[in-house]
């Protein structure tokens, strides 16, 4: 079989003999990385000037290779275009959107930079797969520079549509960067179609979901990402039983627990959402008493001044909420802004009545099956979904909200607490057949699959 190289902006924290921890990305690629198997990306490092040393470690036969960033590439490569431009703008913001082309250039020549490393690692029959928008030019510097073996993409976050990913300066830039792939791979139906789309607008051959381009074909495909649902059962379960999920249980004081798990970040919809809760304990006065919110937002690119900002208007509204409902023996919202263990986290969503997970957009979102997951099939909680998380089109059966409209917000988390046993059984069943089978497994064995065909004699 032919080696898989992965190459993600970040490479996971491993230790000798330990394998990576867990993390959205390693516990979605698993599966996929058999001993033997490479990994490439940033250490997490700066320094002063760019460097093209790799380290190399290898632990459970899987090589992790890593290059270091200059403190300046950081800065204008990550924080700047992938983080302040891209990012912002395939999440449908465009508001928010900052772009120069000092940024840009950075961008281009990091993303060269690794595909530079990368030509010290490859052998010809290897299998590469590239992850996120940090790394849309690697594929066509490696084409460059002669690479001819397979090189599939995976696109973790939304593609926007066609009219928003036409404001970018380098939209065109960009899409030549992604024709240089065999296999472009989405989360979902509608990313897909953005991009054969933008295609189309711009007379690229395009049948079915495949388009030709300079005597190439490239494949799109849509494998959404999942999780090990039967793993994180069992992880939920363990952890209900450690110390810190027991006080939360006991201060609960036989109130139902809602729950919501995120990164800082304005795509989140973290301030409507906490209007939301809001407008449901003025609306609903009768539940106020049976319900307590807990919300743990994980810090996030503490550096850029649209954090800071987010992190100033959530406190504010956390206590305006606390100041106008609390009572003397009952706190409405618990907002914790530290990072909270994965397996904390599952023991959380085990105990909690009520998931609520409202992005404003998202290109899957991991959470909303990580909670499915970790519930009691007996006795389950309810979630309540974004209908623009990309998870939606797998998972009719929650109740799918519009995250801009807060009183069906409202509305939807007393819907949930007044659901019936049986109800919500039904409707959790569906959700967990559905994250059976469309988890991390079947992600990484449909991409490799595909990326696999022509394969032989590639190189």
């Amino acid at each position: 079989m032919a080696r898989l190289v992965i190459v993600s902006n970040r490479v996971p924290d491993v230790s000798e003999g330990s394998g990576p921890r867990a993390g959205g990305l390693a516990v979605g690629l698993a599966d996929a990385l058999l001993p033997g198997s490479l990994w490439f990306g940033w250490s997490g490092a700066r320094v002063a000037e760019r460097s093209d040393k790799i380290r190399s470690l290898v632990s459970e036969g899987v090589t992790y290779a890593t290059i270091d960033l200059a403190e300046d590439d950081y800065h204008a490569y990550y924080l700047g275009f992938s983080n302040a431009t891209l990012w912002p703008l395939f999440h449908m913001m465009p508001s928010l959107v900052n772009f120069d082309r000092a940024g840009y250039a950075a961008y281009r020549d990091v993303n060269e930079q690794f595909a530079n490393a990368l030509l010290k690692l490859i052998q010809p029959d290897d299998l590469i797969w590239i992850h996120d928008y940090q790394l849309l030019g690697v594929a066509a510097a490696l084409r460059r520079f002669g690479v001819r073996n397979r090189i599939g993409f995976f696109l973790h976050i939304p593609f926007p549509a066609p009219a928003m990913f036409d404001l970018l300066p380098p939209a065109e830039e960009l899409l030549q960067g992604l024709l240089a792939h065999d296999v472009v791979g989405f989360q979902t139906g509608q990313d897909l179609g953005h991009f054969l789309s933008a295609l189309r607008q711009r007379d690229i051959f395009v049948q079915g979901h495949d388009a030709r381009h300079d005597g190439r074909l490239v494949r799109g495909v849509v494998t959404p990402i999942g999780v090990n649902a039967e793993l994180l059962n069992r992880l939920a379960v363990r952890a209900a039983r450690r110390v810190e999920a027991r006080r939360v249980v006991d201060s609960l004081s036989g109130r139902a627990l809602m729950i919501s798990a995120d990164r800082l970040d304005y795509t989140k919809g973290l301030p409507a959402r906490f209007d939301a809760y809001g407008r449901f304990l003025s609306c609903f006065p009768a539940q106020r008493r049976r319900i307590s919110f807990l919300q743990v937002a994980a810090p996030s690119r503490e550096e850029v001044e649209k954090y800071k900002a987010l992190r100033d208007e959530l406190d504010y509204k956390a206590g305006a909420i606390n100041g106008e409902y609390s009572d003397f023996d009952w706190v409405p919202l618990r907002y914790m802004t530290r990072a909270a263990g994965r397996g904390l986290l599952a023991g959380l969503f085990r105990i909690s009545r009520i998931g609520l997970v409202t992005p404003l957009r998202d290109g899957m979102n991991l959470v909303a099956m990580e909670y499915i997951a970790a519930q009691d099939e007996a006795d389950p909680g309810v979630l309540i979904l974004s209908c623009f998380a990309g998870a939606a089109a797998l998972l009719p059966e929650a109740l799918l909200v519009n995250p801009y409209d807060v009183d069906e917000m409202a509305e939807a988390i007393n819907a949930a607490l007044l659901m019936t046993k049986e109800e919500r059984q039904e409707r959790h069943a569906a959700l967990l057949a559905q994250i059976r089978t469309h988890d991390a497994a079947a992600y990484s064995r449909s991409f490799v699959s595909v990326l696999a065909q022509g394969a032989c004699g590639s190189g």
